[in-house]
């Protein structure tokens, strides 16, 4: 199979059986080079046609607590009181931002998940921000130039991360 990108489902389909067949291909081998560009094709694919929604903030807490075996008692550290843990579980109140902070180290989970925020392409849909280390070139210039001036693609015209 040639590599090429995957433009729809069909080249996705090709893509995968490829990578399956490809599999166990020994290290440093030339079809072990294919396999890696076809992971990483699919994977970008995958990322804007199939995206995977973070969980809601509270569902990820009960699953930490399932699978930390933790109760209740042992989020009041980081919640606060017995009734303000309940309140949060239970969805009648909001996480605050010492909450979240202490969650998030308390349990592992990050805190752009407990804060509800979806990131896309390095950026926040919620708010809007980007972040530039997560970001892409045509994403930070998109993000520069969104309220006016000349357009970033001709700003750049030329370079192939556009």
């Amino acid at each position: 199979m040639e590599i090429r990108p995957i433009f729809n489902e069909k080249d996705h389909k090709l893509a995968l059986a490829e990578i399956d067949r490809l599999w166990d291909s020994e290290e440093g081998s030339s079809d072990r080079e294919r396999f890696a560009v076809l992971v990483a094709l699919v994977a970008a694919y995958e990322e804007k046609h199939h995206p995977i929604d973070p969980p809601d903030p509270i569902d990820a807490i009960r699953f930490r607590m399932e699978q930390g075996g933790l109760s209740r008692k042992d989020l009041e550290p980081m919640i606060g009181s017995r009734a303000r843990v309940s309140e949060v579980l239970n969805g009648r109140r909001e996480l605050t931002l010492p909450m979240i902070r202490r969650l998030s180290r308390g349990l592992g989970i990050t805190a752009d998940i407990l804060a509800g925020v979806r990131l896309k392409q390095g950026g926040s849909e919620r708010t809007g921000r980007v972040n530039p280390f997560m970001a892409s070139p045509s994403v930070l210039l998109d993000t520069k130039y969104r309220r006016g001036g000349s357009a970033p693609r001709t700003l750049v015209e030329g370079y192939a991360c556009m």
